[in-house]
């Protein structure tokens, strides 16, 4: 019997999830297959084989994170942080090694990149730590110190990688859950001006291919053949696609391997190529409704922790967007930050697919009053 009404418990909350949202993530997701397809140069079991897998995995985990009782994703919120940070320390211990980083972890046959989980357990963490804080106290500069130890332990971790775009990523996402949860926003300013000012100190510590990708951002040209390769294959194959692209497998740039990285970093510039100005314009529409989703459920939610997790999420969908379009277009540094849906990787797409089950679990308890403190 009671086996019976929690089946109908769940099957009444999956049925609460919005079949408008279920289907532009279902667009997103087949577009993202066809691009791996083609950038495979029509052979599946390159690159779309294993993203269909990834894919798969990802929608199950998104339906059983959607229809999870509240109660539950709320007392292990922590708990998620806390194994996203283990998984941190075991990539520095034994992780894997690849394209000169170690930031992967041996699963079987597969690997697993923690960093991009982490940002999920960061979210997770921090709406979990300002739901129990009283606004009065988010005032208060003492309340940041715990926030600041959540954030700087992984982001740490992950530079050590060395990973900067997903430190970075990591760093914003923190930025916007504190501002979201009330913190002053002097606080913000001095942090902004400090980060401003270390940015020349900064630079000293970086490795050759970051700067590299700095000076090369400033003067493409100074290295055509060299560092500033990807970046004017990538203007060109933009350029190309014109009004209605080239169709699908037609791509002269992405086809002829041009385009390096075109299945991960650079899979914008063979949609754009392949399927146009409109082609683009339709993947920015799916974006801007599920960021609009993620902005609505964050102005909706009557407790802060689910809250908190909407905005967390929508922030780290946005921060990739645009940080990836603007890097294939020329308007900020070459960084390995991938395309939401689009880019080939089996954990960042089990993120992003989480994130989504984050906000259809936000959307169906968004009317349900979490209890303040560490009562539950």
């Amino acid at each position: 019997m009671m086996a019976s009404n929690r089946m109908r418990k769940w099957w009444r909350r999956a049925s609460d999830m919005p079949r408008g949202v279920l289907l532009v993530i279902g667009a997103l997701c087949l577009l993202g297959l066809a691009m791996q397809y083609s950038a495979s140069g029509g052979d599946f079991r390159v690159f779309a084989l294993k993203q269909l897998v990834s894919v798969g995995l990802g929608l199950g985990l998104m339906v059983a994170i959607a229809v999870m009782p509240p109660h539950t994703l709320f007392r292990t919120s922590y708990l998620a942080y806390l194994g996203c940070l283990a998984l941190l320390v075991i990539v520095e211990v034994k992780g894997v090694m690849g394209m000169g980083a170690q930031r992967w972890i041996g699963v079987g046959a597969f690997t697993l990149q923690p960093s991009e989980l982490m940002k999920l357990g960061l979210i997770l963490a921090l709406a979990r730590y300002f739901h129990a804080a009283v606004l009065e106290n988010t005032r208060h500069w003492l309340v940041l110190i715990a926030p600041a130890i959540m954030t700087l332990l992984p982001v740490a971790l992950i530079l050590h990688q060395p990973n900067l775009g997903t430190a970075t990523i990591c760093g914003f996402i923190a930025f916007m859950v504190c501002f979201m949860a009330g913190i002053r926003w002097w606080y913000f300013a001095g942090a902004i001006a400090s980060v401003a000012a270390a940015v020349p100190i900064a630079y000293q510590f970086l490795h050759d291919y970051q700067k590299r990708r700095v000076m090369t951002f400033l003067d493409p040209d100074a290295d055509p053949l060299g560092a500033g390769y990807n970046i004017i294959q990538s203007k060109i194959a933009i350029g190309s696609g014109g009004f209605t692209g080239k169709g699908l497998l037609q791509g002269s740039q992405g086809q002829l391997d041009f385009l390096p990285e075109k299945q991960t970093d650079f899979i914008f510039t063979m949609l754009a190529e392949e399927l146009g100005f409109m082609g683009a314009v339709v993947l920015l529409l799916l974006y801007a409704f599920l960021l609009v989703f993620a902005m609505v459920l964050a102005s909706r939610a009557r407790s802060a922790f689910h809250r908190l997790i909407a905005a967390g999420v929508g922030a780290m969908l946005f921060i990739h967007i645009f940080i990836n379009m603007a890097m294939v277009m020329g308007m900020v540094p070459v960084v390995g930050v991938p395309l939401p849906f689009l880019s080939y990787g089996g954990s960042f797409m089990l993120a992003v697919l989480v994130g989504c089950g984050l906000l259809l679990h936000v959307h169906i308890q968004q009317e349900m009053q979490l209890p303040k403190g560490r009562s539950l």
